[in-house]
């Protein structure tokens, strides 16, 4: 039986306590949460903040090996043009970025991770790792009809590579509005059972919208530059996120990743037509690629569930889910940092449909426990993270 108390401790009713201590056994598991006055002897007194173990949500770990290498504030579409075009690398430069950048979120107190894939190149990782993943394979077409059966095909063939390890997730996912021909969302909802997470990027650059309501901006020009005619799309005359929402399943937990554009009319409506939608920030990641962030108050004025990400090495500095909290308490200090330290644990394992085990200091759970350390009042500004259990 181990015993914790800290200067402070965030807990399931989301907030903050001064005067209570957690009880685990050896592996972790909470035994109890009581008041620090009743936890007797052979207490690990800790000084700052205990905190569950992170929940990252949004992150593609097989580009960690191209950190650097793309240029910061460009915007999306230079930005993808950079990695497609130079993604490309030995097996044992990949695999060793890999495992160090694996390393790094354990190491900073992530224990579960919403991993995008593409290829297979994390599945060895993954088969052994002692983070919880839930893997999205994530398909696109570039939204060409007569493609859709042969692009799901070839990444059903990827899923199926995959060898999960206890407790760990995986889904075929849609790329984003943007890259998803109607055939392929039918193809991916059809995959899929009606308790997965289904993972989609949402409204990170002015083209993305342009393209529905106009057909018009830098997507068109970006499909013509890999030979790809948009001949068969037919705008909608709305926002990317409306004009994805009849492909999506109100069963399935929906997670719109980046919302960087994201009004508070489309988050009202989309929680209406999904409502077990999420939403997750990568604000780091906003920054490097288009020096901008969401508008967080949209998010709180109507009661959404926002997660944290990190998006990859190659769009961020670090993977790292309290460097994201500075960054969002930085630029957007209204955000309480309870509201932060909710969408960091329990909100993401809700997410990935990790809360049996993770997210909550509750009886029965095996967390993790984290400690921030190096606080003053309520910043975050000076802080690290370090894993206690």
């Amino acid at each position: 039986m181990n015993k914790f108390t800290a200067d402070r401790i965030f807990l399931s009713d989301g907030r903050i306590h001064n005067d209570k201590a957690i009880i685990t056994d050896a592996n972790g598991r909470i035994l109890d949460v009581i008041d620090k006055s009743d936890a007797g002897e052979a207490v690990q007194h800790l000084h700052g903040l205990l905190v569950p173990g992170f929940i990252n949500t949004h992150c593609h770990l097989e580009l960690s090996h191209m950190k650097g290498k793309v240029n910061t504030g460009t915007g999306l579409i230079p930005f993808i043009e950079s990695v497609v075009t130079t993604r490309g690398a030995g097996e044992e430069e990949i695999q060793n970025a890999i495992e160090q950048a694996e390393d790094e979120m354990l190491n900073s107190g992530i224990v579960a991770v919403g991993d995008i894939s593409n290829q297979v190149d994390t599945f060895r990782v993954k088969s052994t790792s002692k983070l919880r993943y839930y893997t999205f394979i994530e398909c696109f077409d570039f939204m060409q009809e007569e493609k859709g059966q042969e692009t799901f095909d070839q990444y059903k063939a990827v899923f199926d590579q995959i060898n999960l390890a206890e407790g760990s997730k995986i889904s075929l996912v849609p790329h984003a509005p943007y890259s998803v021909s109607d055939t392929l969302y039918k193809l991916i909802h059809e995959a899929n059972a009606d308790d997965d997470t289904i993972s989609i990027h949402n409204q990170e650059t002015p083209p993305e919208n342009e393209l529905f309501f106009t057909g018009s901006g830098g997507f068109v020009d970006f499909y013509r530059s890999f030979g790809v005619e948009l001949k068969g799309f037919t705008p909608t005359g709305r926002s990317s996120i409306h004009s994805a929402l009849p492909h999506l399943n109100p069963k399935n937990r929906n997670l719109f990743v980046h919302n960087t554009l994201t009004t508070e009319e489309d988050i009202r409506a989309t929680q209406n037509v999904l409502p077990n939608t999420f939403w997750a920030t990568c604000a780091n990641a906003n920054l490097y690629i288009e020096n901008r962030l969401p508008n967080y108050q949209n998010f709180l004025n109507t009661n959404a569930k926002l997660t944290i990400g990190t998006d990859s090495l190659t769009s961020n500095w670090q993977l790292n889910v309290l460097e994201e909290m500075k960054t969002i308490q930085k630029f957007q200090s209204y955000v309480p940092l309870e509201t932060l330290l909710t969408w960091a644990t329990i909100n993401g394992a809700e997410a990935l449909g990790f809360d049996d085990t993770l997210g909550s200091f509750v009886k029965g759970k095996t967390p993790g426990i984290v400690l921030i350390e190096g606080m003053s009042a309520n910043s975050l500004k000076n802080t690290t993270s370090k894993r206690i259990i």
